[in-house]
């Protein structure tokens, strides 16, 4: 499986950015997608995830209302809209996925190394 990311960029506080994952290679919905993460010197986390299969999803308490993870399946994409962006929001942003799995909250917990395929990461930027 290959992911692609795009999107990112840079916004003020408040503001809103949404972030693409592209899959292809492989038949999709047995896979699950997480958005993961990480800023120097922290553990990278799981912030959305969601299962290509039924479109159930799982969003960390921090960004729970702010975020949101949507599918498109026909063309094996994956969403993250990212609104009321604070400073502590930015990062570099990561999509994964994963085909063993058992619910989608247990995925966004999931150490870096049971995620078998990443994105090459974007960079996400709040400040004013």
């Amino acid at each position: 499986l290959r992911l692609v990311e795009s999107g990112g960029g840079s916004v003020a506080p408040g503001g809103s950015l949404r972030l693409s994952c592209i899959a292809s290679g492989d038949t999709l919905e047995h896979y699950a997608i997480g958005w993961f993460r990480q800023v120097p010197g922290k553990e990278r986390e799981g912030v959305a995830c969601i299962s290509l299969h039924d479109g159930s999803t799982f969003y960390r308490k921090s960004v729970k209302g702010r975020f949101a993870i949507s599918k498109h399946n026909a063309n094996g994409t994956v969403f993250l809209q990212m609104n009321n962006l604070t400073p502590e929001d930015a990062a570099t942003y990561y999509c994964a996925a994963v085909t063993e799995w058992t619910t989608v909250e247990v995925v966004c917990d999931m150490p870096t190394y049971e995620l078998e395929a990443w994105g090459q990461g974007s960079q996400v930027t709040v400040s004013s």
